[in-house]
């Protein structure tokens, strides 16, 4: 399990990349949209704005703050998800395997605990994106200071139910395409 839980670090490390200017263009786009102000069209907009204003930087903002969210998160992840597959094979069956049901329940749980780890970090993300230039100048550290200083400890978990709502169904449906897709590869190209 520290195996699964290493290399779903690592994988959270690679997603970053590619997650962190989609996370802070999603943000800014929410925030205008509960302002009802349009300082942008569209995604692609947003992007090019935030290229223009800071450069890559502005694009990659927050990206610290990611990583501190989908990291560890990620390891919780895919090593929950084994672990409950393990749990749940009948003594002398297979993991390969595993009932539909029981699939959907470890994938959903596995979701859960990856965001009962990701929500603080992710709400520390969304406020620092989505903040004016230099409002942060120490990054995540002022802006955990100002959320619990102003709104208490409970404010890391905002939006902790819909999340969790969310949680169990999608990575349910995300483990069951997996493991669909991972019987149909090896039986079109078995032992690769």
């Amino acid at each position: 399990y520290p195996q699964l839980f290493a290399a779903g670090m690592l994988s959270g490390v690679f997603t970053t990349v590619i997650m962190a200017p989609g996370e802070r263009i999603k943000c800014l786009l929410q925030i205008q949209a509960a302002t009802g102000e349009t300082k942008y069209t569209g995604s692609l907009d947003c992007a090019k704005q935030l290229y223009r204003e800071s450069g890559i930087r502005g694009v990659y903002k927050g990206t610290v703050l990611t990583l501190m969210r989908d990291v560890p998160a990620s390891g919780m992840y895919f090593m929950t998800y084994e672990w409950l597959k393990n749990i749940l094979t009948p003594q002398g069956k297979s993991v390969s395997d595993l009932s539909v049901p029981r699939i959907l329940f470890a994938g959903g749980l596995a979701g859960i605990f990856n965001w009962a780890v990701a929500i603080p970090p992710d709400v520390l993300k969304s406020r620092f994106q989505t903040a004016p230039a230099g409002k942060y100048p120490n990054g995540f550290r002022d802006v955990l200071r100002e959320l619990i200083r102003e709104e208490g400890v409970a404010s890391l978990y905002k939006g902790f139910t819909a999340v969790m709502i969310r949680a169990f169904p999608a990575n349910a449906a995300c483990f069951l395409g997996f493991e669909v897709a991972m019987k149909f590869l090896n039986w079109v190209a078995p032992g690769l």
